[in-house]
């Protein structure tokens, strides 16, 4: 019996099996998912987990059931590409082909006290943690969210309609909030944030971070909490491994998304080197073609030469429960209109896989 390992249950993970579960699994293939949760989580909602507007339970999802799909919920160690196995805390999983999906952890550019002393919303844990410490605060605390893509942009419109009595300090690098985005979107979600009391600091440079204390450009902001959601990199598991990386840190892969002299294990998601980036979307796109080629070889064809580009629909974000802002098709959206459209995403996806 063949045995394909996924290693982490995120979006591409999940799709694999989806597609692979119930019925295009050949008789000789058993899979084997490792996870830290007993879950798939929704982590284009960890913001909203964190600032405490919806709750654990409405961003998990059971994974699939099926006699040839094992489970183990525990956490990997290290990845041996020569010897084809898996590194567990108390275990060694053997594969015979091998997806690897951990995702990615905050990247603290080297700044000094950034790791220590900020709050996360990278993992399902994190997130936990970030809700503890932000929904504790008394009235008049402040909070300081340190980046303005588009996980920093949600925590603070999502913080500020859950708790309208504290102040939010908005850090970013760029003359606009999202800068990746058209600027007359950027300045319609700034205009949110001053019209509901959220103070951006644009320009910014994180020099240095102390317990409840920001530095910018050396100069000392007092703050309670300090959120962190400034850059990505690829899971530390990924960042070990002794193959050809990106300048971001993401593994270079063959247009078959496999490893290079390694054609029996695939990267899937944040740790793959791809002309985007990094999104569920993709993740999930990806793993659509990662199946056909999984498929071709179990049925000893020839694996596909080339795929086509990957056709990604947009992006979506939320303002708060009632605004919010998007790219589909490149069509600005903004109001209340890419705000339907984000929940009527996430209730199709949940419920759809659940």
């Amino acid at each position: 019996m063949k045995n394909l390992v996924i290693l982490g249950g995120g979006y591409g993970g999940m799709r694999i099996l989806l597609r692979l579960l119930p019925n295009h699994l050949p008789e000789d293939v058993q899979i084997t998912l490792i996870d830290k949760n007993p879950y798939h989580c929704l982590k284009t909602e960890y913001y909203a987990l964190a600032a405490g507007t919806i709750s654990d339970h409405h961003i998990r999802v059971s994974f699939p059931e099926h006699p040839r799909l094992q489970t183990k919920f525990a956490e990997v160690t290290s990845v041996d590409l020569d010897n084809k196995q898996i590194v567990l805390k108390d275990e060694v999983v053997p594969y015979d082909d091998l997806i690897i999906g951990l995702g990615c952890e905050d990247k603290y550019h080297n700044v000094p006290g950034a790791k220590e002393y900020t709050y996360s919303i990278q993992s399902i844990d994190q997130s936990r943690d970030t809700y503890q410490n932000l929904n504790n605060l008394s009235a008049g605390a402040t909070v300081a969210i340190v980046g303005a893509g588009l996980s920093g942009v949600e925590l603070a419109s999502e913080l500020r309609e859950s708790r309208k009595d504290l102040n939010i300090k908005l850090f970013d690098r760029g003359k606009h909030i999202l800068a990746s985005f058209p600027e007359r979107l950027s300045s319609y979600v700034e205009k949110w944030f001053i019209e509901h009391g959220v103070e951006i600091i644009n320009g910014a440079n994180i020099t240095k971070v102390e317990p409840n204390i920001v530095y910018n450009h050396d100069q000392p902001f007092e703050c309670d909490v300090v959120v962190w959601t400034a850059g990505i990199q690829p899971n530390k598991i990924v960042r070990d491994l002794e193959v050809e990386k990106d300048n971001q840190g993401r593994v270079v892969l063959t247009p078959q998304h496999f490893i290079p002299n390694y054609e029996d294990a695939f990267v899937v998601g944040d740790c793959a080197s791809l002309p985007h980036a990094p999104s569920a979307q993709l993740a999930e796109a990806q793993a659509e073609q990662i199946v056909q080629v999984l498929q071709k070889k179990w049925n000893g064809e020839p694996l596909p030469e080339s795929f086509p580009p990957f056709k990604l629909k947009g992006i979506l974000g939320s303002l708060g429960k009632k605004q919010g802002f998007g790219l589909v098709n490149d069509r600005p959206l903004m109001g209340r209109v890419p705000r339907i459209l984000k929940s009527g995403v996430l209730w199709m996806y949940k419920y759809h896989n659940g």
